[in-house]
């Protein structure tokens, strides 16, 4: 089991522990997904073991999580919109970006299916029947990294900002109240797959679409640079990061389940 190797590797870990303890407290910005899946509550334990660090999160939309880091409000992010993640890096705001895991999202509606998406070729057909049907469609509108990849995909097949208040309602909410609301109003949305296998309160809802390599959804871990942010907890930073992408970190994602179902693939370099 993952606790008993990273028992068993902790003599491997001391010293970048030790070099974390001058200041234990790591504070990660994070994308909303993983504590809502519950991923948080089954990781953090065992790194904060193993590197002998308290690790806080603070989840927020990726838009939100990155403009936090850029006021150096947070020692490292965990977040899955790559493309803003590398300019993030690029303007000098982080050390580097890492691939750490990934898993995809889905289109979810009404099982009665009304706007018929349920067997479309493509993640961008199912959309384009939703907005031909004019049929509700939930979205988080926070720019959030689930945001950036619904907007990308409904580019070039509805104006969504002149949509916006009919049938596409944007909740400026977080993946959680976004399904509740899609489920009281019985709307479509999309969502990463993790929420939703955490999810609850799913009534007559249920996944329409999926497994279109569109609908990929990669996370990435990035250090705040102390070069910006004077302050940053570079060393706890570095330490958890390298938990994370290393053995350890790599093999507790892999292993952990939501109702016994993998919900994240571990895909570090």
């Amino acid at each position: 089991m993952v606790r008993q190797a990273v028992l068993t590797a902790l003599s491997l870990c001391l010293a970048a522990g030790a070099q974390a303890q001058s200041d234990p407290v790591v504070l990660v910005q994070s994308t909303t997904s993983l504590q809502n899946s519950g991923l948080y509550d089954y990781l953090l334990p065992l790194a904060e073991f193993a590197l002998g660090l308290d690790i806080r999160v603070v989840a927020v939309g990726t838009g939100q999580a990155l403009n936090n880091a850029r006021r150096c409000d947070g020692d490292m992010l965990i977040v899955h919109a790559q493309v803003a993640e590398e300019a993030f890096v690029a303007s000098g705001f982080g050390t580097a970006r890492l691939d750490l895991m990934f898993n995809d999202f889905v289109l979810v509606g009404p099982v009665d299916d009304p706007a018929g998406i349920r067997g479309a070729p493509e993640a961008v057909a199912a959309l384009a029947r939703i907005a031909q049907a004019r049929a509700p469609f939930a979205s988080r509108g926070d720019d959030s990294g689930t945001h950036q990849k619904e907007l990308s995909l409904w580019a070039g097949v509805a104006d969504v900002a002149v949509a916006s208040g009919s049938w596409y309602r944007e909740t400026g909410s977080g993946m959680g109240a976004t399904l509740n609301l899609s489920v009281g109003m019985g709307a479509y949305t999309m969502t990463d797959r993790a929420t939703w296998l955490a999810f609850r309160n799913r009534r007559t809802h249920d996944i329409l679409f999926e497994g279109d390599p569109a609908l990929f959804n990669q996370y990435g871990v990035i250090p705040v640079n102390p070069a910006h942010c004077a302050n940053t907890n570079a060393a706890g930073a570095r330490a958890f990061t390298d938990w994370l992408t290393g053995t350890d970190g790599q093999s507790a994602i892999s292993e952990f389940r939501i109702h016994g179902v993998r919900a994240f693939f571990p895909n570090a370099d």
